[in-house]
């Protein structure tokens, strides 16, 4: 049994390394949104500044927006970063997010002529419950064999794309996600990604801000400094699969939005991942020590996360981030493409893989039931599961505070999306404050490809309907005008094209 798992570890290694070795050096770049900011107004403005960055990493649009893209920017990497593949849950491969889903991820990719699809180890639906940021997975060895077994069936239906387009396979990496207060199961994670990495021959990435969250609220921060955290994670993850590094802002959540804070030197602040946020320069000192890393052998690019931030400010830490690490990642990135060289034509036999069993993937179901029963109210986990360090605290300002501020704020405001409807609410004294509870009152079943925003319309057209029947007819008719618009703005046209 012991001989079976190194081999299949080193079965995944070896077709890993001839994988990595198809992909080009990417150098340093950014991962973008399409529209927030403005793509070609951020890529002139560096051009006018005099940087020029080595790939961009682009968010999922629609396919006619990568098309677009890759018509005015012909001759740019452009590695894709995915949405809405929920490769931790048992149900993927069965799920809208596995069918509809990776058939929109791999029109996206072969529109952009992407080398790496990049997913969060995350999800934003889980069992039939809708959250609007990610939640990280159930750390558990169940969770990481799931895990694994999905990217297989991901990666594979990404390889058949390429077979009938005869193009080069995109690469497919798995990012380690941030902790928003909190963190549960029961592997220390970088031991969770090393029992995925021992599965599939899939590549990670590797996020500077997201350790830091780690390291706030796994607490850490309480026991060891900063750099000594680091060495420890650092040496237990399975750096030698890191194709890609990212770095991005951090800040404190408030109701109103963000507001950064500087490190204390006796409380650390609570910051999150924030991409609109400045960088702190902890983060660039720990990307330094990251890249010092020997096992860091397969890198091949290292990007700012700037969606959502404004032009000028992504202008500037680009040029700071360039003249600090433009020659250390290109020195990491030439001597890993080097060893990696060297390592490959290991002769690959037939693969063999072993699926969960139907009660494992019922078992595991049923955890996730309880992880969502455990973070939006106050039920207790079963007895194998925990928090990951931190504390209840950390864990009761997501309960109190960030869960209910994203379902009523996140991705719109209630009284700007269906003002006549709130109006009537008002009137009749039931407070939107009512939403949260009746949002994760009961399971939904996973229609169709998830979309936050469009989520929220179906699911207070439910509210709507169920507690206040005299303004159901008014708020189908908001709702519609807003699918209508929302859709309509998703499309770009070549009369639009200032906009993408």
């Amino acid at each position: 049994m012991v001989a079976s798992k190194y081999a299949k570890r080193d079965l995944m290694q070896s077709e890993f390394t001839e994988r990595a070795n198809a992909v080009a050096v990417h150098g340093l770049g950014l991962s973008v949104d399409v529209y927030s900011p403005d793509l070609l107004h951020l890529v002139h403005s560096l051009r006018d500044a005099g940087l020029q960055p080595g790939y961009l990493e682009v968010f999922k649009a629609t396919t006619s927006a990568m098309q677009w893209v890759r018509r005015h920017l012909p001759s740019m990497k452009l590695p894709y970063h995915g949405e809405g593949l929920w490769v931790t849950q048992p149900d993927f491969p069965r799920s809208s997010s596995g069918t509809q889903g990776v058939a929109e991820a791999c029109a996206q990719i072969l529109a952009l002529g992407s080398a790496w699809l990049n997913h969060e180890c995350a999800t934003k639906q889980m069992v039939g419950y809708s959250f609007g940021t990610y939640l990280p997975p159930l750390y558990t060895e169940l969770s990481a064999r799931m895990t694994a077994e999905n990217l297989a069936v991901l990666q594979g239906q990404v390889d058949e794309q390429a077979r009938r387009h005869e193009t080069d396979p995109a690469l497919v990496l798995l990012e380690m996600p941030p902790l928003t207060y909190f963190g549960c199961g029961s592997l220390a994670i970088p031991v969770f990604f090393r029992a995925v990495t021992d599965r599939v021959a899939c590549g990670l990435v590797l996020d500077i801000g997201h350790l830091w969250t780690v390291y706030r609220y796994t607490g850490a921060w309480l026991r060891q400094t900063l750099e000594a955290f680091a060495s420890e994670f650092l040496d237990a993850f399975p750096m030698e699969r890191v194709i890609e590094i990212h770095v991005a802002g951090l800040a404190e959540f408030t109701a109103q939005g963000i507001a950064q804070h500087m490190v204390d030197a006796e409380v650390l602040p609570y910051w999150i991942d924030a991409h609109g946020a400045p960088i702190p320069e902890v983060l660039f000192d720990l990307l330094a020590q990251v890249l010092a890393h020997p096992r860091l052998t397969c890198m091949k690019g290292v990007a700012l996360e700037v969606d959502t931030k404004p032009v000028d400010k992504i202008v500037a830490e680009f040029r700071r981030f360039c003249d600090r690490f433009e020659a250390m990642v290109n020195r990491v990135e030439q001597v890993g493409a080097a060893q990696s060289h060297r390592q490959s034509g290991v002769n690959q036999g037939p693969e063999t893989r072993q699926s969960l069993t139907m009660d494992e993937q019922a078992s595991l179901s049923n955890q996730y039931q309880a992880y969502v029963e455990f973070v939006t109210t106050r039920h207790s986990l079963p007895e194998n599961l925990s928090l990951l360090g931190g504390s209840l605290d950390d864990l009761n300002r997501y309960r109190e505070i960030y869960l209910p501020h994203e379902v009523l704020h996140w991705g719109g405001e209630l009284h700007d999306m269906f003002p006549r409807t709130c109006s009537l609410l008002a009137a009749a004294h039931l407070p939107l404050e009512r939403v949260v509870p009746f949002w994760f009152s009961r399971p939904r079943p996973e229609e169709e490809d998830y979309d936050f925003f469009l989520l929220k319309i179906d699911r207070f057209v439910e509210f709507v309907t169920q507690d206040c029947p005299s303004a159901a007819v008014t708020v189908r008719e908001e709702a519609e005008e807003m699918r209508t618009a929302y859709r309509a703005a998703n499309e770009p046209t070549e009369s639009a094209e200032v906009r993408v």
